[in-house]
């Protein structure tokens, strides 16, 4: 136990007791940095025995003996692993991220120790090839399915020497992940810009600029104004400043994190990461890192994704085209004469809107204090599914802005706890996700009830204002309950049999996004943060008047990150590139307009560097955004809030888990998805 020394020893561990809490929920309270590393190595030496246990029985394999015992093997192991997880993503410091340096090799051995487990595989291949026979329920087999593939793809069938070669790969992938994600958190924290001169402030909205003096002062920097590279900080500044230099700086220093050769630089890293991936594929016996992994998603192929991500990006280029001549006419109406940027684009798309439509950011905030946005957010849940969310202050949680929520059924039974974490904080990682501290299962009739968490980066509260939140903040909060949703609803035995392909994954987040902008909805939460008063009829007309808006620039930069994406994960050679010349050559053969960037760039794409994550699944999104319009199309042509249609979403989409969840799909909606709600909704058709 070589760790013992540095991270302290096991008495008194929280982590390794039963939690007498309400719902068994962590006491973060209790919870200390140095209990994490011996309670990890202790719960690997608990899962390592306990599956040790089942390959080595005597008794003939069967469904019940391998694979429901594997289920309930390593439940410490998830436990503080996702405990662990959860505050190194939302709340870590240099301890935490040490612990995750050190644990990931170890994990990433352990894991291989299970998967390469000859006596343990020949049991589950044992089941496997006589499951026709075994009378399984089709949950189970789902699950045993699972079990199966996992091991094959995980290395089971490989030979002895190419499982060490495989057990190297895996273990220096695990590295080079945690670095990638401490490099991107250290950059994107980062200082983009500071501004000392009244002047240099011109254009700026009153609460943006308190923001920024608050930033500072945090900061050390009392009576300057300070912008990071979170979005809330930078992003209204690209959109109101009227100093087109520091716009400017501001941009660069956003798309260059990663990139900008000192300690944090991603270059070398993700080009390592790409080359392993290949010869990982290579090994398990496909040709590409996107074959690997496309095997189990809807697309199957990557020509398949390549040929679904071109049919969108002629249509949508041809629309961002026409949004660039707008702009540039109005540079050259004001009397200039230099020719539309990236870091102009936001700036002069905002004076299109407003000149359109007479609408602007600042006119709408107010009616989207974050409060009131997350209440909406329950509403709609409510009026779909009868369930209520109920605040408790009994809960322990790990930072002073996290709430939590019970959730209740319609006839008062408890469902789950919702953790909300939404403002932005120098130990989170950027972006938005939804997870869970424990999820549902059902094993022996022990129903376990899950513990999910939102995280955002929201604007955050100043000192005379609430948090006043944007379209898209409101629209990402929305998405993620979505996501958030689908784990409370879990309605099965076994959670492993809940995995869903990762390109139908983003169909409960993205379906719920739809409520967030409906002018029915807006009405019932979209309240001024002064007067309490709805958003007027007027504004909520030039929404929906808007709402095709901007949707080229929207559609492009997204598809741009996708392309790069499968460019990365398609290479055949498993010989390191040279990161930036291999992204420029990615966004030249698709004819990626300079006046648009990338979504993401590869040094700061954490969707598929950070983790083996949305790697060769970064277009999930637009494939689900197929799904979720043709879904909402059915409550339009009904009733938005059809609780029949809704009961039958959540029976066959989100509370269960299938290999085929087209097959899921089906049985909600009567047939498959057309493109052509996703075409007029971006306006492309």
């Amino acid at each position: 136990m070589m760790f013992t020394l540095t991270y302290g020893v096991q008495s008194e561990n929280p982590l390794l007791h039963e939690w007498e809490t309400p719902f068994q929920t962590p006491p973060f309270d209790e919870i200390k940095n140095e209990h994490f590393m011996p309670a990890f190595l202790k719960a690997m030496v608990m899962e390592k025995a306990e599956v040790e246990a089942i390959a080595n029985a005597e008794d003939e394999p069967t469904f019940k003996n391998t694979i429901e015992a594997l289920e309930k093997s390593g439940e410490l192991l998830d436990r503080v692993g996702r405990v662990f997880s959860c505050l190194n993503g939302a709340n870590t410091n240099d301890d935490l991220q040490k612990i995750s340096k050190d644990v990931a090799p170890l994990r990433a051995r352990h894991d291989d120790d299970i998967h390469l487990n000859e006596r343990l595989f020949s049991r589950i291949r044992q089941i496997y090839r006589k499951k026709e026979s075994l009378g399984l329920t089709p949950e189970q087999n789902t699950l045993l399915e699972n079990y199966y593939l996992r091991f094959v793809r995980s290395g089971a069938n490989l030979h002895d020497q190419d499982k060490e070669t495989l057990r190297y790969i895996n273990e220096e992938l695990s590295q080079l992940y945690v670095k990638f994600r401490q490099n991107h958190l250290k950059q994107t924290n980062a200082i983009g810009l500071v501004i000392d001169k009244d002047e240099d402030l011109a254009g700026l909205p009153e609460d943006v600029v308190q923001a920024a003096a608050e930033m500072a002062k945090a900061r050390g920097m009392d009576g300057k104004w300070v912008f990071t590279l979170q979005k809330p900080s930078f992003i209204p500044f690209l959109v109101h400043s009227e100093k087109r230099n520091l716009r400017e700086i501001v941009f660069k220093a956003y798309i260059h994190r990663g990139n900008n050769n000192d300690e944090c630089d991603n270059k070398k890293l993700i080009s390592r990461i790409a080359a392993l991936r290949v010869q990982r594929a290579h090994l398990l016996g496909y040709q590409t890192h996107a074959d690997y992994v496309l095997e189990r998603n809807m697309a199957k192929t990557p020509e398949k994704v390549y040929q679904f991500l071109n049919d969108l990006w002629t249509p949508a280029l041809k629309r961002a085209k026409t949004e660039v001549a707008d702009m540039q006419a109005l540079i050259h109406k004001e009397g200039h004469g230099f020719k539309l940027q990236a870091w102009d684009w936001w700036y002069y798309a905002e004076k299109v809107k407003k000149a359109k439509y007479a609408l602007d950011d600042a006119m709408l905030r107010p009616y989207f204090k974050m409060e009131n946005v997350r209440k909406g957010a329950f509403d709609v849940a409510e009026k779909l599914y009868g369930i209520r969310f109920i605040q408790r202050y009994d809960i322990d949680v790990y930072h002073p802005d996290v709430e939590v929520f019970e959730v209740l059924e319609a006839d008062g039974t408890h469902l789950g706890l919702f953790y909300s974490d939404y403002f932005p904080r120098d130990g989170k990682r950027s972006g938005a996700w939804s997870s869970s501290l424990r999820s549902q299962s059902n094993i022996d009739g022990d129903f376990i009830t899950p513990l999910v968490f939102n995280v955002g980066n929201f604007a955050k509260p100043t000192a005379d204002k609430p948090s006043l939140m944007s379209i898209d903040e409101v629209k990402t909060l929305f998405h993620e309950l979505g996501h958030g949703l689908n784990s409370l609803f879990g309605h099965t035995t076994y959670s492993g049999s809940r995995w869903v392909p990762r390109d139908f994954v983003e169909l409960p987040s993205q379906i719920m996004e739809n409520w967030a902008m409906d002018p029915v909805v807006l009405k019932t939460y979209a309240l001024h943060y002064e007067t309490g008063e709805p958003i007027p009829q007027e504004l909520i007309d030039k929404l929906e008047t808007s709402k095709l808006f901007n949707q080229g620039f929207e559609t492009v930069e997204y598809l741009a990150a996708s392309f790069l994406d499968m460019d990365w994960h398609v290479l055949t050679d498993s010989d390191e590139q040279d990161a930036a010349t291999f992204e420029n050559e990615s966004m030249d053969k698709i004819g990626l307009m300079p006046e648009i960037a990338s979504r993401y760039q590869s040094t700061n794409f954490s969707h598929i560097f950070s983790s083996d994550g949305y790697s060769s699944g970064y277009y999930s999104y637009i494939w689900a955004a197929v799904l979720d319009a043709d879904a909402f199309q059915a409550f339009k042509e009904t009733d938005l809030f059809n609780k029949e249609l809704a009961a039958s979403f959540r029976k066959h989409v989100l509370s269960v888990g299938s290999n085929d969840m087209m097959a899921q799909y089906i049985k909600f909606r009567g047939c498959e998805p057309k493109i052509d709600a996703l075409l007029k909704r971006r306006g492309l058709d």
